[in-house]
């Protein structure tokens, strides 16, 4: 008998089939997120270089996938300073080590398959430790670790005689130019090690060792012996052999037993009478060279004090300008989070879904205050503390928001920042700050009129930098925590209020 055919009506069909899509959706969705994930490998095994030469430090992605749109990088392991960075298809030197400068360049040949590699050039000994390799995507980040090893191979052992010790000889064996402190022996012809008579290990002022070991040979003793200095660390050695003859030793004939000990007295004897003459010399031109230099040490100090005192002055002047400095959420970049109050600010750890308008800043971590200032005077102070990155200081209201942006008054930027440990002010070209004292928090003093734009440590009331120049329109306050999150650096830029003692008159 035939069966009855079943009808289907298109209201059923689509009921069916929705699970399914739905089931198939999720499946792509996961896929995709799987697929953003990777690890970075780096060698199994220390690198290993020699001083003056170069190092090739590398890593790669697994599974294999182009870095070319990622954010690369290598850190000193111990502080997380930026040794090179890539970012954007293009290396990133603001944010730099100095010691690294002019040293460092990225390897791309095989950036297409997730291998990166970076050359240093010129390796010095304080190259030697532990690196850091990252990558980040725009939803993903690993890092591996790499160790470099710095060959410090020292120089042949010099051998020098200087004279008879304990019925002996005494043989000064020295060896400079090692990046770790070697070891020193003394050996016979079968290879025993010899007992020494003093050792000596001191660092230079380049930062390699030099070593110092002596030994009395006596003529009893076998009178050919080597002087071997090796790094344990790399298990590299130098060695010298020498081979004293017997008329190097004493004798029993009494005049040359007399000999030695009269010209060594009589040696004595002319290098004092000539040293006290130099010490009696020197000691007049000392007397004078010491009131000149009391002079004008007392003179440094004067214009010290009074350079403190007018640095303090002006700052509690500033503070008599103090505003409410609160931040615009319109204009921060995706990667900021700003608090509540919107007196915090600080580098998140992935990018936000946020809507890009026009007044946002899509590719630095930059965020600006509320309110725009376009006359008078006026004056806020953020807290800094022990960040390693931050930019404070005044830009335009018109400037760039989208793309790359150069940060010099030329293109409305009058700014400061701290990147690799160096405070500048962001002139063109840059100049540098120094600090006897970290800022822990930085006070900005904006006199329109006046064309001034003035940063202060507020932590030791000293005065850092001034710019001067004309302005025009609306100038707003300008903030970016830096770049990274790593250690100290993930701590917020802070808008602080000022003492009330200090601010209140908001008069220009």
């Amino acid at each position: 008998m035939m069966g009855k055919v079943p009808s289907f009506s298109p209201g059923s069909t689509v009921s069916s089939a929705l699970p399914g899509y739905v089931a198939l959706c999720f499946t792509l969705q996961v896929h995709r997120l799987v697929s953003a994930q990777f690890t970075v490998t780096g060698p199994d095994h220390p690198v290993t270089a020699s001083l003056g030469g170069e190092a090739v430090l590398s890593c790669h992605l697994s599974p294999r996938m182009s870095a070319e749109n990622m954010e690369v990088g290598w850190l000193r392991s111990q502080d997380s300073e930026v040794v090179h960075l890539y970012r954007d298809g293009q290396d990133q030197y603001g944010e730099q080590m100095l010691g690294y400068r002019g040293r460092t360049e990225l390897l791309r040949d095989d950036i297409t398959n997730g291998r990166v590699s970076l050359r240093i050039l010129d390796i010095q000994p304080s190259d030697d430790g532990q690196y850091k390799c990252f990558l980040q995507s725009s939803v993903f980040y690993k890092d591996a670790s790499l160790e470099l090893q710095v060959a410090g191979l020292g120089s042949d052992p010099d051998i020098s005689v200087e004279g008879h010790q304990d019925g002996g000889i005494r043989v000064v064996c020295q060896s400079s130019g090692w990046n770790s402190q070697p070891e020193a022996q003394w050996r016979d012809l079968k290879g025993q090690i010899l007992p020494s008579a003093s050792e000596n290990i001191a660092q230079e002022a380049n930062g390699l060792f030099q070593t110092e070991i002596a030994i009395v040979i006596t003529e009893e003793s076998n009178q050919k012996v080597s002087c071997s200095v090796r790094n344990p660390r790399l298990d590299q050695k130098r060695e010298t052999v020498i081979s004293l003859a017997e008329l190097f030793f004493p004798r029993g004939n009494p005049w040359t037993v007399a000999l030695g000990v009269i010209l060594p007295l009589l040696a004595g004897l002319t290098a004092l009478a000539s040293y006290c003459f130099r010490r009696q010399r020197r000691a007049k031109e000392t007397l004078q060279s010491d009131k000149e230099s009391e002079k004008e040490a007392l003179q440094s100090e004067m214009e010290r004090q009074k350079a403190e005192y007018e640095a303090a002055k002006g700052l509690a002047r500033a503070q008599g300008y103090a505003v409410d400095v609160i931040l615009d959420p319109d204009t921060a970049n995706p990667w900021l989070v700003l608090s509540e109050d919107r007196k915090r600010v600080r580098r998140g750890d992935t990018r936000q879904d946020l809507p890009d308008n026009p007044e946002r800043f899509d590719k630095y971590p930059i965020v600006l205050g509320a309110e725009g200032f376009a006359g008078g005077r006026r004056y806020w102070e953020v807290e800094v503390g022990d960040k390693t990155e931050w930019d404070l200081g005044v830009c335009r209201e018109s400037v760039r928001r989208k793309g790359r942006v150069t940060y010099t008054p030329g293109i409305g930027y009058w700014a400061m920042w701290l990147r690799g440990g160096r405070y500048e002010a962001l002139t063109s070209p840059s100049t540098p700050l120094p600090m006897s004292i970290r800022p822990g928090r930085v006070g900005i003093f904006l006199d329109y009129e006046a064309g001034e734009v003035s940063f202060y440590n507020v932590t030791d009331r000293s005065h850092l930098f001034t710019f001067t120049d004309t302005f025009s329109g609306t100038l707003r306050p300008y903030f970016s925590p830096g770049y990274n999150t790593w250690g100290t650096n993930a701590a917020p830029l802070i808008i602080r209020p000022v003492p009330a003692q200090a601010g209140g008159n908001l008069c220009p």
